[in-house]
């Protein structure tokens, strides 16, 4: 860890209660959050909705509960606390403790200046409301097998009929490279990795998904408060987006939002809307914290 260093003139200072106080109510949050993963994961059990973002993710409940002040607070009366000791970490003028964002942004430039490039991207462009989640029915499109142990509403032949009956309009690459081999062509656009920021745009559920990936990317960068919203936004998400499927999880408690039809549509668009609303804020607020890293 490196010397003493001043604090920057837009920098508060939390007192060592508000900090305390502050990350112990972002471990209960946390905690309350991921009790269900980890009592299944106890006993060896799964969730087809509530586990998708730790298993598609990859990241660990223990992830969650590590509270980050972000870049815009130092912390009195830190300087013998272990995470004084954490990476990305600096202490600070009167003992206090910081987020070396400078050290943080040399080490991973690439990192931010591509989440940078997503952000932007997605936030200057007109929310598309056309898809109507046909990403997960895309995924079974001519499929001999399932993705999930979870029987299907109307059938395999069913659901091949409402892909379709639907124009493909999928603009989010990590949903489009799990469609069939047949459902590719039938997108309005192919997509690449490579091309990921010219396609984003705010309506896509999986880009107010994503939110939740980069916020936890951008690591000691990110307030809890900001990592957990993120958290609760893509569980909301994903919710819809299994209503949304052709899977029929009414065994678990999910009415299915029939996007086959007219009123099913009406809903789903509905919600659409409202999650971009949601992720507008936060998204902001990432774009805020990923810039001052840069600046520094």
């Amino acid at each position: 860890m490196s010397a003493a260093t001043p604090l920057r003139a837009s920098e508060c200072v939390l007192t060592r209660d508000d900090w305390k106080s502050r990350e112990r109510s972002h471990t209960e949050r946390a905690d309350a959050l991921t009790a269900g993963r980890r009592a299944r994961a106890a006993r060896g059990r799964t969730h087809p909705v509530e586990d998708f973002l730790f298993t598609y993710y990859g990241y660990k409940p223990a992830l969650l509960r590590r509270w980050h002040p972000g870049t815009s607070y130092a912390l009195a009366d830190a300087g013998h606390e272990a995470r004084a000791g954490w990476r990305w970490y600096v202490r600070g003028e009167n003992d206090s403790v910081r987020v070396d964002a400078r050290a943080f942004a040399a080490e991973k430039r690439l990192l931010l200046t591509g989440v940078t490039a997503i952000l932007e991207s997605t936030r200057g462009r007109s929310a598309q409301y056309g898809c109507f989640g046909m990403h997960e029915w895309a995924m079974l499109y001519h499929s001999p097998t399932s993705r999930h142990a979870v029987p299907l509403r109307l059938g395999s032949a069913g659901t091949d009929a409402v892909v379709e009956s639907h124009e493909l309009r999928c603009t989010h690459y990590d949903a489009f490279r799990f469609f069939t081999d047949d459902a590719v062509s039938r997108n309005r656009a192919l997509l690449a990795r490579g091309t990921q920021a010219a396609h984003e745009q705010p309506g896509c559920l999986h880009a107010g998904m994503d939110l939740y990936k980069w916020a936890v990317k951008l690591g000691p960068l990110v307030p809890g408060v900001t990592l957990l919203d993120t958290f609760e936004l893509a569980r909301d998400i994903r919710t819809l987006d299994m209503r949304a499927s052709p899977y029929d999880l009414r065994d678990w408690g999910y009415e299915p939002v029939t996007v086959e039809t007219a009123e099913g549509k009406a809903v789903y668009v509905a919600e659409q809307r409202a999650f971009t609303r949601r992720a507008e804020p936060l998204r902001e607020q990432l774009l805020a914290h990923v810039r001052w890293a840069l600046a520094a």
